[in-house]
């Protein structure tokens, strides 16, 4: 059931990015189309065209849509897309919100490459660590978000929506107090995930 609530969220996400994208692009590349889908006119070769990327990330637009559920729960497995214990209690949507462009922004800064893009980014899933979990047995910290990449000078969609999946492992037990201690935080190690996560992703060719 909750893979289906999932899935859900995600065609949610990209229905909700697909129809803002829709008032700035110009034109999209042909990776967004089903792979058969004819076009009037139009001649392909029979093999894509990868292209490298060379990206210099201009600015980065991240939404946390307020339909997304949020948990306080103290169990191991909340039934909420947003579990989140690394900033005092407050709101939960504001603060993954800052964690999310915090690591994103750190990892794009090496980027210094000809095109200058924008980044459109809304979060499907932040499961991070309840109490209960982070002192037992670790698990995981789920995060997932959509992700487009834009020309920052035309509006063109440069690589079409797609999901990103930065699900890594969570520390547990002694070795999450050892962590804390030193002052490896829940919220140090997800800026440090997101960045490896988004510098990896842009290095990744596309087609056309």
């Amino acid at each position: 059931m909750k893979n289906v609530t999932k899935i859900v969220k995600m065609i949610a996400a990209v229905g909700l990015i697909a129809s803002t994208a829709a008032c700035t692009t110009v034109e999209t590349a042909s990776r967004a189309l089903p792979i058969d889908a004819p076009l009037a006119g139009a001649q392909f070769s029979p093999e894509p065209i990868y292209i490298q990327p060379d990206f210099k990330v201009v600015d980065i637009n991240v939404s946390v849509p307020k339909s997304l559920t949020v948990s306080e729960a103290n169990t191991y497995k909340p039934n909420a897309d947003i579990v989140w214990r690394g900033d005092s209690y407050g709101n939960r949507y504001e603060q993954v919100q800052a964690v999310l462009e915090t690591g994103l922004a750190a990892g794009v800064q090496s980027f210094d490459g000809a095109q200058e893009v924008v980044l459109d980014v809304q979060l499907v899933q932040f499961h991070a660590q309840t109490e209960k979990v982070r002192y037992t047995f670790g698990g995981e910290h789920e995060i997932i978000f959509a992700m487009t990449v834009r020309d920052a000078q035309t509006g063109a969609t440069v690589v079409p929506l797609h999901f990103v999946d930065a699900t890594f492992k969570a520390l547990g037990g002694i070795a999450a107090v050892n962590a804390e201690k030193a002052g490896v935080t829940q919220k140090v190690r997800i800026v440090e995930r997101l960045a490896e996560v988004i510098s990896t992703e842009l290095q990744q060719p596309y087609t056309f």
